[in-house]
């Protein structure tokens, strides 16, 4: 029995002093910069009390550069699963007070591995970021680990949601990873991310910037769209990663959880009888469209500072989730442009992959025009958005709310890219183009010709308005399923939500398209 317990007293030993971390000095050091430590972050995540660690005892094997003789707390990784809101959660947090978190070989074994049982068991893995980079000492075994994790993001790409948290540094090969995941939070003031450094910038280039400026999370969120969400603290993100949990499945074999939201699906909306501006140039905002219509104005939007030009978020219709998509009138009329383009597409595709309908509110005016847009290459990247609206086979719901013209028209889930239901308001212009383009180019000779160019010019705006610039013309076709009253919106997609949710549809048998790039 002393024997038994003798070896009990060492186990509780040994867990004390690996939960020390890197110390009482490196923790509270790590703390006084508003941060959590590793081991808070993931309490902070999972339901009180359902946290189970695993490989708490591994160590590094490296014996280069006197590494024999250091210790690193856990390898300088905590990693582990249990609940999120009762829901099964895989995750990993690196630990920046035990050797900056700095990964070798068996630092990303234990990361590789929980990857590996959260794809096996069809749960969401949540990786939170704080590292040095590449254990230098452990040479191109800390390589082999960055590719092994690499791999793995594939693998689980479209299998399981991967969202990463950026809550320190995370530089060089070590940013791949979060970029390969689903989703990237970061936190302001504290989280960084870029592939080289100020100083080397500095030294090879004579640039000096600073590494907010370079790789800070308004950075990423507002000018390279690398990441979706800007959070004020790591709590502040942990937060936003469980709301965001709360509309994913837990893998792609399941549908989003249904969540009774207490708001009556035959609501009606009379606030969205008068939104749309008698003139047709005035802008407004969607995002007020939006909030009328879904489960208590609630919606979770990423990528809200990207390409403002286009909305996307998550919301609820009668408790199911949805992915919207919706041209913002109030920033560059709605118009599509090269990063609006590659925002709406990927938030479709990630949709698609894990069976959350897709809902689109249309008022586009057409692609961007310009040399910058052209040479940047708006064509394949506008390719991309009808790529993805053909490839999803999610029930796909359009209402088109005010402009919708040329190309963009059949960008924006229209009928002919397979939305299973397009309503339109009787606000909604479809038309190839506006009416004074479209009438400059129709009419050219007979206004130049005309008595007063003005007045005639005016003349034939009015007839091609009259004619195109209304949603009867594409009803009649058949391209347009029904007209219906704003205030009745809600209604109308619920009721189209629920006979469209066994929606079953096989796309031809192929290895995988080749997206324009």
């Amino acid at each position: 029995m002393g024997r038994v317990t003798d070896k009990i007293n060492e186990l509780q030993g040994l867990r004390e002093t690996i939960l020390r971390q890197g110390g009482e000095k490196k923790v509270a050091a790590h703390r006084s910069k508003g941060k959590l430590t590793a081991r808070e972050r993931l309490d902070a995540l999972f339901d009180a009390g359902t946290f189970r660690e695993v490989d708490m005892f591994v160590k590094h094997r490296c014996v280069n550069f006197g590494m024999e003789n250091v210790e690193i707390s856990s390898d300088g990784v905590v990693t582990g699963y249990g609940l999120v809101n009762g829901r099964p959660v895989f995750a990993y947090a690196q630990d920046f007070t035990s050797r900056a978190g700095s990964l070798g070989e068996m630092h990303s074994r234990k990361i590789c591995k929980i990857m590996d049982m959260a794809h096996k068991a069809g749960a969401p893995v949540v990786g939170m970021n704080d590292s040095g980079g590449a254990r230098i000492q452990e040479g191109v075994d800390a390589l082999c680990g960055y590719g092994e994790i690499f791999y793995r993001n594939s693998q689980c790409s479209g299998v399981i949601p991967q969202i990463s948290a950026i809550m320190g540094p995370t530089a060089g090969g070590a940013v791949y990873s979060p970029a390969m995941t689903d989703w990237i939070f970061m936190v302001k003031n504290t989280s960084h991310m870029f592939i080289t450094g100020p100083e080397v910038i500095k030294s090879v280039t004579g640039e000096v910037i600073s590494f907010e400026d370079l790789g800070g999370a308004m950075t990423h969120n507002e000018k390279s769209g690398v990441a979706h969400f800007a959070c004020e603290s790591d709590q502040d993100a942990i937060h936003h990663i469980k709301r965001l949990l709360s509309f994913l499945p837990s893998n792609n074999m399941e549908d989003p959880p249904v969540i009774a939201a207490g708001d009556d699906p035959k609501r009606l909306a009379p606030e969205l009888d008068a939104i749309i501006p008698d003139d047709p140039s005035q802008s407004y905002d969607m995002k007020e469209i939006i909030r009328l219509i879904v489960d208590n104005g609630d919606f979770f939007e990423p990528h809200a500072h990207f390409a403002q030009n286009i909305i996307v978020c998550f919301a609820r219709l009668n408790g199911r989730s949805v992915g919207i998509i919706a041209n913002q009138p109030k920033i560059l009329a709605g118009c599509l442009d090269i990063d609006a383009s590659d925002k709406a597409t990927r938030f479709i595709r990630f949709c698609d992959a894990f069976n959350i309908p897709l809902l689109t509110f249309s008022d586009v005016p057409g692609f961007m025009p310009g040399s910058h847009q052209e040479w940047g290459g708006i064509i394949r990247h506008g390719a991309k958005l009808l790529w993805c609206y053909s490839e999803a086979t999610v029930p796909k719901l359009l209402v088109i709310v005010r402009k919708d013209y040329g190309g963009a028209y059949i960008a924006m889930s229209s009928k002919h890219l397979g939305a299973d239901f397009a309503f339109a308001w009787p606000t909604a212009e479809i038309a190839v183009m506006g009416a004074e383009g479209a009438t400059n180019i129709i009419h050219r000779k007979e206004i130049n010709d005309a008595v007063d160019p003005k007045a005639k010019r005016q003349e034939k705006i009015d007839e091609y308005r009259n004619l195109f610039s209304n949603p009867y013309c594409a009803a009649i076709r058949g391209y347009i399923d029904d007209v219906i009253v704003p205030s009745q919106t809600r209604m109308r997609l619920i009721e189209a939500l629920e006979i469209m949710a066994g929606k079953r549809q096989t796309l031809p048998p192929k290895k995988h398209g080749n997206i324009p790039a």
